[in-house]
């Protein structure tokens, strides 16, 4: 009797101990990746750690934080991992304490400017935003100051900050920039350019040659440059701005281990050597950039503090929309 008795015992915690087990090598990621990137990033990670399950939830940026925060407030998040697209949006759940630190030893890799310093969120990649232009315009753009001049005037486009975030982040990143600031977009008001949309809408009035400039995320117009689209773009003088598709671990998370194995496979140059497939700048320093991109050392950033531009994002699309008239 005692020795069925055991044996039973053995056998329930032997399911648990299996439960456990299987519990722990499950992760919910939370993305605004493209679907072919997260999936791709997602098989990636499971080739490398096979005894990890990870279920992706994807949808846009903004649609994904209302839905986060939702589950955050409800108290009903699964969430164990964040990537998406911008730090400025990080950085409002690390001050709301939904974030926790990881000092991962692949930073070492990567400029102290594409991480938080504590290890709340680390950039993946780097989407940077310039100037895109018909390969048939009169003029050759080399600066943001140039598309302000008024040979420039009423062929400009460029996204919104009030429909983009990585237009926002340019916006904050711009106006900071005491050679540029305010008095610049006062200056592309005045010189009737077209600030509406997103990157996209940006691409096709360019491409199309209905309007000859433009300000557009660099793998866009690289991509479809590539594939024949007669346009080029241009790194400008006084640096980009940039979108860095940060990861982090949520402070809930239910299985911290493997998150942070997930943190340091898409930091990893193996992760990075991904990126670069996918056609983006990768954030590693140990991996080289995608065809058509310059060498690393000849792409100039602007300084962008993502604390700053939380506290005053909106101000600036309030102000944003005063200077463009809504």
């Amino acid at each position: 009797m005692l020795k069925k008795t055991l044996m039973t015992l053995a056998v329930i915690a032997g399911g648990t101990l299996s439960m456990m087990a299987q519990a722990d090598s499950r992760l919910v990621l939370y993305t605004s990746q493209p679907n072919a990137d997260a999936q791709a990033t997602v098989d990636a990670f499971t080739q490398a750690h096979p005894d990890i399950e990870v279920e992706w939830v994807r949808d846009g940026t903004t649609k994904l934080m209302t839905r986060l925060r939702a589950e955050l407030q409800s108290g009903t998040s699964r969430a164990d991992l964040l990537l998406i697209a911008d730090s400025v949006n990080m950085e409002s759940l690390k001050e709301g304490g939904h974030l926790q630190p990881y000092l991962s030893p692949e930073r070492k890799h990567f400029d102290s400017a594409l991480y938080q310093h504590e290890g709340y969120y680390y950039g993946t990649k780097l989407i940077t935003t310039g100037i895109v232009r018909h390969t048939r315009a009169s003029e050759s753009p080399a600066s943001w100051a140039d598309l302000a001049h008024e040979r420039y005037k009423g062929q400009v486009a460029m996204p919104s900050p009030l429909y983009s975030g990585a237009a926002l982040i340019h916006l904050a990143t711009l106006t900071s920039n005491p050679d540029l600031g305010w008095d610049y977009y006062r200056s592309l008001a005045d010189n009737k350019t077209q600030a509406q949309g997103g990157n996209g809408g940006v691409l096709k009035a360019v491409a199309s040659g209905n309007k000859p400039y433009g300000v557009i995320v660099d793998f866009l117009a690289i991509r479809e440059a590539r594939k024949g689209s007669p346009i080029e773009f241009v790194f400008p003088e006084e640096g980009g701005s940039m979108v860095t598709e940060p990861v982090a671990i949520m402070q809930g998370a239910e299985n911290v281990d493997a998150a942070r194995k997930f943190v340091d496979f898409v930091l990893s140059a193996k992760g990075q050597e991904l990126v670069r497939e996918q056609g983006y700048l990768p954030a590693s320093n140990q991996v080289a950039v995608p065809e058509g991109f310059p060498a690393r050392d000849k792409i100039k950033l602007m300084p962008f503090d993502a604390a700053d531009a939380l506290r005053n994002a909106d101000a600036n699309k309030a102000r944003f929309n005063d200077v463009f008239g809504g």
